[in-house]
């Protein structure tokens, strides 16, 4: 029987330091190597309302319920980063009911869960623009934010009114409004000036409903994150989904554009 509270650390292929968690049931590691950031396109919220006879509004009010469980579970695996696509700069172009609908969910997710949010110590951050939504939700995301800034058990990203070629733009612009000069500009400045400036890229991306679309989602970021898609819609995608989703993820072989770390998969590999 392996002891439930044992520990052990190792060199994993691509040469970080790893932590493993054994459990005594099936005596397997809980997981191999934690991604310290996850980005979230949470998909299939109207199908899943549609599939049951629901109105695409029900589906939204369950994904956000879901969400709720994804955050716990990102603390529980020791993910320091979660970043969620809620809406993006082409959702203005849905019907109107069903926009007013997501900002009042919003709304009520601020009122209802951000007292608990920050009593379990979670920082809330918003990438993308305010300007569009109404003065009192734009005021209550700022309080939001200020209430929670100084929490550090997981760092949330709520992308709202965002999208990546947007971002992209708003860089190069303050960029030029700054007077840099041309020759400064690399890919360090350039993730300086993104709305998600201090924030490690995601090491791993999760789409679920199955779609195999970037969606305008963290572009410049998720130039070398590793992806996973699933077919399970998003307020079904429970903990037990997201556990697979980092199994997977832990398997992986991140190259970066270089060969393989590991001397089989590489014949001219020399240790």
């Amino acid at each position: 029987m392996v002891n439930t509270r044992s520990r052990r650390s190792w060199r994993c292929r691509d040469g970080q330091h790893r932590l493993c968690i054994f459990m005594a049931k099936k005596e397997t590691p809980v997981l191999l190597q934690v991604p310290t950031h996850v980005a979230i396109i949470m998909d299939g919220n109207g199908r899943w309302a549609l599939s049951r006879g629901l109105p695409r509004l029900a589906g939204h009010r369950a994904g956000t319920e879901n969400l709720r469980r994804i955050i716990r579970a990102c603390v529980e695996f020791g993910i320091k980063y979660l970043t969620i696509y809620a809406f993006s700069t082409e959702n203005w172009g849905r019907p109107r009911e069903e926009v007013d609908g997501l900002m009042h969910i919003l709304e009520d997710v601020i009122d209802k869960e951000l007292a608990e949010l920050n009593n379990e110590g979670v920082q809330l951050r918003h990438i993308g623009h305010l300007e569009r939504l109404d003065p009192k939700l734009q005021e209550k995301v700022l309080e939001a934010i200020d209430l929670t800034k100084d929490n550090n058990r997981l760092i949330l990203n709520v992308a709202f009114n965002y999208g990546g070629r947007d971002e992209i733009i708003c860089a190069i612009q303050r960029i030029i409004t700054d007077g840099v000069n041309p020759d400064a500009v690399d890919s360090d400045l350039v993730s300086k000036y993104l709305f998600t400036a201090g924030v490690p890229d995601p090491d791993l991306i999760i789409r679920t409903s199955g779609e195999l679309r970037v969606s305008n989602f963290l572009i410049w970021q998720g130039a070398y994150s590793e992806w996973y898609v699933t077919s399970v819609y998003w307020p079904d995608f429970t903990k037990e989904e997201f556990r697979k989703a980092l199994d997977t993820y832990a398997l992986r072989d991140r190259r970066y554009g270089g060969l393989s770390s590991t001397p089989e998969d590489n014949p001219a590999h020399v240790d």
